[in-house]
């Protein structure tokens, strides 16, 4: 077997790199190439700012195409440039905002993961005649009795596994991740070794189509009518100020309410359909039950509906919760906490582990709908 888990030589193995342009994705390209595989490199186009989302400010997914084809071209290796806009704005950008406006708190990057990059990208590896796609993901995909199976990365601050949960067995069979058994500063040093341009060149921060950080902005040039303005109510009902859209408000926000009370009062539910911001006391936030959708499970056999123990991430940046996850009809399961937790946002991941391995997911049902169900 070679490093990849395949039965013959690296230079029989064609491996498709996605290359976004940074340290981590064309480092991952140097280490397959320098280990005598057939690399192609593919960078997807995903947007332009000045047609999705309206902004002045020019297009940074430029710079990042043209880093990617210096790398490849260093390395001489394969390099194609795909123009995937229209798939990322219907798959990921509209997504996004309509998300923003059902009251909810997305997470674009696992969307682009699930459809842009590990469906489309995917299945355009496969007509290249490639073994495998390799990402520069921190993550680890490790054989298993019953197939691959998806762990966390060896370095507990870069581990990405939180944002791959939607990855299916089928797409997990076919990926690679090589970055997975180390950390970010020995990505450098071996960036600085291969000779990339990119070795020092800083991680990207935001959502690559909200470059300023202003969610609600973007938000409000590709849906226009999102802001409208409503009322602003205590848990009773009763008035206490104004918003001007509830796209500017989050699950546990505190700041920024523009109203005046004895107590600090939090974001306790969103309500779109009354384009109400409903207010309360931190006590409010407190759930030990979540309904979660689309789930995704990497598990053994079936989700069962008798439930499983397992450790549940709410958010990317939350340390993981004891829980029982119990599979309910269609894709849904619902999460039972041991501690009631604050602060769960309908439209972010919920994750399952069990250990270092990664079970599955699915997005959180705002708390209304759950109720509902």
């Amino acid at each position: 077997m070679n490093s990849l888990g395949f039965d013959k030589a690296p230079g029989r193995t064609r491996v498709v790199v996605a290359m976004s342009g940074g340290v981590d994705s064309s480092t991952t390209a140097a280490l397959l190439d320098e280990q005598g595989y057939q690399v192609i490199g593919v960078t997807l186009q995903l947007y332009d700012h000045g047609r999705a989302v309206k902004s002045t400010r020019s297009c940074c997914a430029g710079q990042d195409i043209y880093d990617a084809r210096r790398v490849a071209d260093t390395l001489g290796i394969p390099h194609y440039v795909l123009d995937f806009e229209s798939r990322f704005r219907d798959a990921v950008i509209d997504d996004f905002a309509d998300s923003y406006v059902r009251g909810e708190t997305p997470v674009p990057c696992v969307r682009c993961n699930q459809t842009v990059k590990f469906r489309d990208l995917l299945a355009m590896a496969r007509e290249l005649g490639a073994d495998a796609l390799a990402t520069g993901h921190y993550v680890r995909r490790v054989a298993g009795g019953a197939g691959a199976e998806l762990h966390r990365a060896v370095d507990p601050v870069r581990d990405q596994s939180y944002f791959l949960f939607a990855t299916t067995q089928e797409q997990l069979e076919y990926l690679r991740f090589p970055l997975g058994d180390m950390d970010k500063a020995r990505t450098r040093e071996l960036a600085r070794r291969f000779g990339l341009a990119v070795a020092d060149k800083a991680d990207s921060q935001d959502i690559c189509f909200v470059p300023e950080g202003s969610y609600a902005d973007v938000v409000g040039r590709l849906r226009p009518g999102a802001f409208r303005a409503g009322d602003i109510v205590d848990l009773q009902g009763r008035v206490l100020g104004r918003h001007d859209g509830i796209i500017r408000f989050t699950i546990g926000q505190r700041r920024g309410l523009g109203i005046a009370a004895p107590e600090p009062l939090y974001v306790v539910r969103l309500e779109p359909r009354a384009n109400r911001v409903v207010v309360g006391p931190r006590a409010a936030l407190l759930r030990d039950r979540v309904r979660v959708r689309e789930v995704n499970w990497l598990g053994p056999g079936d989700l069962p509906g008798g439930g499983v123990r397992a450790a549940v991430k709410l958010r990317s940046t939350q340390a993981p919760a004891a829980a029982t996850v119990y599979g309910r009809e269609g894709d849904t399961a619902e999460v039972v906490l041991d501690e009631p937790e604050a602060g769960i946002a309908g439209g972010q991941a919920c994750v399952f582990y069990d250990g270092e391995r990664v079970l599955g997911g699915g997005w959180i049902t705002r708390e209304d709908e759950a109720e509902a169900a």
